[in-house]
């Protein structure tokens, strides 16, 4: 038999497939085994990451920000619910709906419209004839208020829709803008519509104000809706900090009408106020004209004066020419001076003559005189005369503040130059010219005066709260720079500052500032402007900055205020017209005593537990105005507390142990009177206004219930 012959061939050919196919197979089992256990990339993400999103969705939420609120708790800015009007006008939207969700019928809905909107018919018409599923009904359609939106919502137009979103609101419109400041909206790279601060607190606090988004992760279906009842997760928006400002809006608004008045009266290039805590250097009100409100963002100067503005400041700088040579032991405030001019010669022969401002002088008169009638000659006269030497007075300068920045908290603060080489330079710089200084630098070189000699950094900031929480973030205090004079050398300085106002023209240059009862101690100031275009000083008529550095009252002052005014178009004082005006109405305000210099202050003692009449008649005696609440014999509790210095016409509240919460008479007390008053009570109230009160919802001697709100009103108008 023939044997059958065996095809080695085809056995290979059968081996090697077979091994191939368990080679693909274990490539496959690896492939497997790798792609569970590996994190690997799948396009610009990792397989997790897209196992994790392939089916969910997240949205940014973003946080409200903080709000600005002065002193007193009155919002100036905060965020505010907006509203877009929208209409749908697919007939699509309808489809399965037993109401029309579209805009039907288009003239109907843009005439009812257009008195809302305050837009024109015909144009409403066109946009709602738009091929379009949904068009917005802009510009009359934008940013509106909740009351709007209601409104609007009301007239149940079919189709007709808003998208909700925030805006800044300024409730008090054009008021502390610079210090304040706005904001605008910035849309970062994916998407989102930020509100950034510009100027003011708004800029310079932006990162506490604008707190930190959360986000929302839901499970979408295919088709990318939002699956009901699906899981969800969310991270809540960290909202951002409230910022407390130092601004008293009732101090404020004395400043903001006064600088209005006298920069539109004069045609002035510009004007400015400041008035701070003198024992504090708490800015209490800063104002400046032109301005702006920032709901409009009409701006017409992006320079916030009080930091970002230098000028010469004139003969307010002999305050500190002086008083460096007081400190230094070298004044002699007897000595004499031949006044009307001072001759210097150049080493080149030329020379320049250093005037008074009358040209003439008032013949051979004493240094301490030369200040009341800021004399130039008198002031530079310190330097020729071996008071001051140019080192001394550089020295001095910078110590106080000059020539370097505050700190404060506003952007883009300026140094100002306090640098001088030459002997006419340095003469010039007694009085105030050849330097350039900022407002915020006058204030807090002016704090030394009330002080002792202690130079405090100004701050218009209170504290800071997380608005989440409630507690504190930041708290100011009173901050002591540097100790840079001698409480004897201040002493002096307060003594020559005080003899600037007085109420003989003959006598002093501050005699448009003097007022019958009010004791002020000052420095007046007109200054020269140099022209850097022809490198001279300007010769117009108008072509002066005049100011005043102030503090009141003399003896012991409680308040500062600087007022600057450029290029007025007449020689009218009216910085002393605006200076008496803002002193006057927060005196009475802050009840400041008015005439300290002939009056005794009257130190409070603790009268819980005392008899009230007998407190009542000591406090009657140093002429202090008492109001006692309750019929009780005993005081339980007071304003102001123990310790404080009051003067004349002060008022005092004694709460007794027995009292009724009768209503007393709170017309014509300031808002911090009656706020106190009210407070003592333990009754619920509200605050209407600013500046004194003129009525009062509940009469006198009525019983205030549990249910009942005091409502207070007030105004700038009562004197």
């Amino acid at each position: 038999m023939k044997k059958k012959k065996v095809n080695v061939n085809k056995i290979r050919s059968g081996y090697g497939l077979l091994l191939f196919i368990i080679s693909l197979f274990g490539f496959f089992c690896f492939r497997i085994f790798y792609l569970c256990t590996t994190d690997y990339s799948v396009g610009n993400s990792t397989i997790s990451a897209f196992i994790q999103t392939r089916n969910t969705e997240e949205e940014v939420i973003l946080p409200k920000r903080g709000s600005i609120i002065d002193s007193n708790g009155n919002v100036l800015a905060e965020d505010v619910a907006s509203y877009t009007v929208i209409a749908y006008l697919d007939e699509s939207r309808s489809e399965g709906s037993k109401e029309p969700l579209h805009v039907v019928d288009v003239d109907a809905t843009a005439e009812r419209l257009a008195p809302y909107l305050e837009m024109d018919v015909e144009v409403l018409k066109i946009l709602l004839k738009k091929d379009a599923y949904q068009v917005e009904l802009g510009p009359g359609g934008r940013n509106l208020s909740q009351i709007q939106m209601e409104a609007i919502r009301d007239l149940n137009l079919p189709g007709i829709d808003f998208i909700a979103s925030t805006k800044r609101y300024y409730p008090s419109g054009d008021f502390a803008s610079y210090a304040v400041g706005y904001t605008v909206n910035e849309t970062d790279e994916d998407g989102n519509v930020w509100k950034s601060g510009q100027l003011g607190v708004e800029e310079y606090f932006n990162e506490d104000l604008i707190g930190s988004s959360g986000y929302v992760r839901y499970e979408k279906d295919r088709s990318g809706y939002k699956i009901a009842n699906g899981r969800e997760y969310i991270e809540e928006a960290d909202d951002g900090d409230d910022v407390y400002l130092t601004i008293d809006s009732n101090i404020q608004l004395f400043t903001e009408n006064t600088v209005k008045n006298m920069v539109s009266t004069s045609e002035a290039e510009w004007g400015l106020m400041i008035v701070a805590d003198a024992k504090t250097g708490a800015i209490k009100a800063y104002s400046t004209a032109p301005s702006f409100d920032p709901n409009k963002k009409n701006i017409t100067s992006y320079l916030d004066l009080m930091t970002g503005n230098t000028y010469e400041p004139g003969s307010t700088m002999k305050i500190f020419s002086y008083l460096c040579a007081i400190d230094q032991g070298s004044y002699v405030g007897e000595s004499t001076y031949d006044s009307g001019e001072i001759v210097y010669e150049a080493a080149n022969g030329s020379k320049t003559i250093v005037h008074d401002w009358n040209k003439t002088g008032w013949g051979t008169i004493s240094y301490d005189y030369g200040f009341a009638m800021s004399s130039n000659v008198g002031a530079a006269g310190l330097l020729r005369n071996g008071m001051l030497d140019k080192k001394m007075l550089k020295a001095c300068y910078s110590d106080y503040g000059f020539g370097k920045t505050t700190g404060f908290t506003l952007e883009r603060e300026m140094v100002g130059n306090v640098k001088f080489n030459y002997d006419i330079d340095a003469a010039s710089a007694t009085f105030g010219q050849a330097i350039t200084i900022t407002p915020i630098q006058m204030i807090q070189a002016l704090t030394m005066i009330s002080n002792d000699g202690k130079l405090l950094k100004p701050y218009m900031v209170s504290k800071i709260v997380d608005t989440d929480t409630g507690e504190l973030s930041y708290e100011a205090t009173t901050e002591v720079v540097d100790v840079v004079a001698d409480v004897k050398s201040i002493s002096k300085i307060k003594e020559l500052m005080k003899s600037v106002v007085c109420n003989d023209a003959s006598k002093c240059t501050g005699s448009a500032y003097y007022m019958d009862g009010y004791s002020m101690i000052g420095k007046t100031g007109t200054a020269q402007i140099y022209d850097e275009k022809t490198g001279t000083y300007m010769t117009g008529e108008s072509d002066y900055v005049y100011s005043f550095a102030g503090l009141y009252p003399a003896d012991s002052p409680e308040i500062i205020i600087y007022t600057v005014l450029k290029r007025p178009k007449d020689t009218t004082n009216y910085v002393a017209v605006a200076v008496k005006d803002v002193i006057v109405n927060t005196s009475k305000y802050l009840n400041i005593v008015v005439d300290n210099s002939s009056k005794e202050s009257y130190k409070l003692g603790e009268y819980s537990n005392k008899d009230v009449e007998t407190v009542k008649n000591e406090l009657e005696k140093n002429q202090l105005k008492i109001y006692v609440l309750g019929s009780g014999e005993k005081v339980v509790n007071q304003y102001p507390s123990d310790g404080n210095s009051l003067y004349p016409g002060s008022v005092v509240v004694l709460l007794t142990d027995s009292y009724d919460r009768a209503m007393p008479n709170l017309m014509g007390l300031s808002y911090k009177d009656a706020k106190n008053i009210l407070q003592l009570m333990g009754v619920k109230y509200s605050l209407e206004g600013n500046g004194y009160v003129v009525s009062q919802s509940v009469p006198e001697g009525i019983i205030v219930g549990n249910d009942v709100t005091v409502e207070i009103k007030l105004n700038n108008g009562y004197s």
